[in-house]
């Protein structure tokens, strides 16, 4: 098994720099350059766009251009982020003409966690603006949603789902009530929950959350209305047990809160795809927006040989060939990242990639950005399926510790049906005056943040 310090990777020869250079299509900014790409995806139902960093403005422009045609052009209905499910409802909301939102800047008025400049930014506000234009001129079923898919929203959740049923039911009400007031011992603190049940100093409240979950599974909607209301209710509940479990479990290690994660983003994909089938009465086709490390495959990573997996790798073996990848690189530039967790989101210079890495060989090959197609490889680009360094900066940067904090080992056209290389990248715009701020480098205290 590889160490996270190996740093025995292959060279760079002449020849497949050159089989890199000749597979490589050139991105000029032209409105023909996606072609190539979302003629690669074909007919598959989940498209996943990656991101190498949490700031960075290219990513954000060239994943809205892709989700942009994809449903306009193939019928694609729902953009699932990265994101809470209950902060990225109120988007939804917008995007589909409903709420008291207005404005796409107050639709992403839920995004207040850290990092808030992951969906509070320019970029997010322009697509979901776009979609709503969009919505507006299409028939119900040909409406595209925008919805979340991480758990960090316990209470959040916990309090949406005593919500819905306050309106239709008002005992079940009462009783979810009854089952979430486990967790008022620990305010608004989550984390402080998990470090109290794991080791001891309390009692878990994972029987409330679970019975709750299963009374809403048996719950039938009243009526075609109440369908998304009642689904979106489950889900919470759904995100309500897993994040009670995910909490628990972060003091236990890093692969078991890594992978509980990824598995309920994969099997929250599934729930909703499921839920837009039975309104659709045709298979969902939806676009899939989170990091690299968690849309290119595990399986291909020195972190899936140490027990990691990812929603990459989960949506491949449950869905094989309907599922299409494509990961981001950039070689420098700036982002936007804090230096320690929960901290503000600054304006950050990215180092150059690290001599051996695919960032770097992507550098060498000459042109400003480009994307390679891994079943385009010619036998001349075949020493990029050998193991290399691959970057990935969070919503925290440590570039002082980068070789430890930021790079693994991963054979990239194993992870990737595709990937976008952006040679120079710059900083996403956040909507908030607090965030986006210029500073220099100082000593960094936390190793990651994806």
């Amino acid at each position: 098994m590889a160490s996270f310090f190996d740093d025995e990777t292959p060279e760079v020869s002449p020849q497949l720099l050159d089989g890199v250079r000749s597979a490589a299509v050139p991105l000029t900014g032209a409105a023909s350059d996606l072609d190539a790409l979302v003629e690669g995806m074909g007919a598959a139902r989940f498209v996943l766009l990656g991101e190498a960093t949490h700031g960075t403005h290219e990513f954000y422009t060239l994943r809205a251009a892709l989700t942009r045609r994809l449903i306009a052009e193939h019928g694609f209905t729902a953009v699932v982020v990265e994101a809470d499910w209950p902060d990225a409802l109120r988007v939804n909301a917008f995007a589909h003409g409903e709420g008291g939102d207005t404005e796409a800047e107050g639709a992403l008025g839920n995004f207040e966690r850290f990092p808030r400049w992951m969906w509070r930014n320019r970029d997010v506000a322009e697509l979901v603006r776009w979609m709503r234009a969009h919505n507006a001129a299409r028939p119900e079923a040909e409406r595209a949603g925008f919805y979340g898919m991480d758990l960090y929203s316990l209470h959040a959740s916990m309090r949406a789902v005593v919500e819905y049923l306050e309106k239709v039911d008002p005992e079940a009400a009462r009783r979810a009530r009854a089952r979430y007031a486990c967790f008022e011992h620990f305010g608004e603190d989550p984390q402080g929950y998990g470090h109290a049940t794991a080791y001891g100093y309390s009692e878990t409240c994972e029987n409330g959350v679970v019975e709750q979950l299963l009374e809403l599974q048996r719950r039938q909607p009243a009526n075609a209305r109440d369908e998304d209301a009642r689904f979106y209710a489950e889900q919470n509940a759904r995100l309500a047990r897993d994040a009670e479990a995910y909490y628990r479990t972060m003091y236990a290690g890093r692969n078991e809160s890594w992978n509980l994660r990824d598995t309920h983003m994969a099997d929250t994909v599934d729930a909703l795809a499921a839920h837009l089938e039975r309104k659709l009465g045709r298979p969902a086709r939806m676009v899939v927006w989170a990091h690299n490390s968690h849309l290119g495959d595990a399986r291909a990573t020195q972190l899936g040989d140490q027990g990691e997996l990812n929603l990459g790798q989960l949506l491949r073996e449950r869905h094989g060939r309907a599922v299409y990848s494509v990961g981001f690189t950039t070689y420098t530039g700036t982002v936007i990242a804090a230096k320690e967790w929960d901290g503000p989101g600054l304006r950050r210079r990215i180092r150059p990639a690290l001599e051996g890495s695919y960032e770097h060989l992507f550098h060498e090959v000459g042109v400003p950005r480009f994307l390679l197609r891994m079943e385009e490889l010619g036998e001349a680009a075949s020493g990029l399926r050998e193991r290399r360094l691959e970057r990935a900066i969070g919503v925290v940067y440590a570039p002082r510790t980068e070789r430890w904090s930021h790079y693994f080992l991963a054979d990239l056209p194993a992870q990737f049906d595709a990937v976008v290389h952006c040679d120079e990248t710059w900083a996403l715009r956040p909507l908030d005056t607090d965030a986006g701020h210029e500073e220099e480098d100082a000593p960094d205290t936390y190793p990651f943040g994806v």
